[in-house]
């Protein structure tokens, strides 16, 4: 293993709070779906150890993802395993679309706006806010929100999937042409008031630092990469990188600043990731295991990710 290999996975496991959650549902996503989508629990106790994640919070937090409908379980014996739930699959694929992509989005200048229009309670409220900011949207005050590209008909559709069927009554969806005249407000107007890019900007900054000498030392020599250690800087690479994507609405390049770190984060995460992924499959071809004890055969889809179609596999 490289020497920034180690250090990065010690400074992780290090944490004075390793979210054992949230690296669950990105190992999920990133390598217990293109295996079938099911892991026994004692494997994922196991493949989650070197980074400080000890039994206890691994079913503490299964038992959590299992309550919020991330997860459920099956009994084999006494063995349980653990699959997505389609809420908890759905997540994860739209999350792929954006994580796995080779470039930036294009952009056709029209802006999709959410308005609500009815009276909600603040429970609701706010659940609808936390449901499409997860969707990149940003809020322009407190009755709408906007978007550069989403699909809106899918942005509907994960809104019931996520238990808020009854709010889109009152909500308007409306995809506005991008034709601002001399002396009004525009577009890089609407981005300031609808996203705060700074604090994001800097944490893309981090990224790129974190991971650039793993990256470096890599290059100058590919077999620094042993299989526990590839896979454990691999699911760590894209943990880091979802919980950026999470904040970042993913604005098209015309709506960035100068500069914008995010580029360089993607491309970064796109040469690691392909370095790390073959010797990272073959220590889940030994310990990426179902409840009976067999592991399941890899999708060969995984391969296309970071490939430079526009719209990539959902695996």
């Amino acid at each position: 293993m490289s020497t920034a290999m180690r250090r990065r996975i010690e400074e992780f496991s290090q944490q004075k709070r390793v979210h054992a959650g949230s690296v669950i549902v990105s190992l999920f996503g990133d390598a217990v779906l293109p295996r079938g989508g099911r892991v026994w629990l004692g494997s994922l106790i196991r493949l989650l150890e070197p980074l400080g994640v000890n039994e206890r919070s691994v079913r503490t937090s299964v038992f959590r993802l299992t309550k919020e409908e991330w997860l459920c379980s099956q009994a084999l014996g006494r063995r349980s395993e653990y699959r997505l739930t389609s809420s908890g699959e759905r997540r994860c694929v739209e999350a792929a679309r954006q994580i796995y992509a080779a470039r930036a989005p294009d952009w056709d200048h029209r802006w999709r706006q959410i308005l609500v229009l009815g009276v909600f309670a603040r429970k609701d409220r706010d659940a609808l806010r936390r449901a499409l900011v997860w969707q990149g949207f940003g809020a322009v005050g407190a009755d709408c929100f906007v978007h550069p590209s989403a699909d809106l008909a899918s942005v509907f559709d994960a809104l019931l999937a996520d238990g808020l069927a009854g709010l889109p009554v009152s909500l308007m969806p409306l995809v506005a042409t991008d034709s601002s005249l001399v002396g009004t407000a525009g577009n890089a107007d609407l981005v300031a008031r609808a996203w705060d890019l700074r604090e994001l900007a800097q944490a893309y900054a981090e990224f790129v630092r974190t991971y650039t000498p793993v990256l470096a030392e890599l290059r100058s020599d590919p077999l620094l990469a042993d299989e526990e250690g590839a896979f454990l800087l691999r699911l760590m690479l894209i943990h880091d990188y979802r919980r950026l994507l999470l904040r970042d609405p993913q604005l098209p390049e015309q709506l960035l600043p100068a500069d914008w770190p995010g580029e360089s984060a993607r491309l970064l995460c796109k040469d690691l990731y392909r370095r790390l992924l073959a010797p990272a499959e073959r220590h889940l071809d030994r310990f990426l295991l179902t409840a009976d004890g067999t592991s399941p055969r890899l999708q060969p889809m995984v391969h296309a990710r970071f490939a430079e179609e526009d719209r990539l596999p959902a695996i």
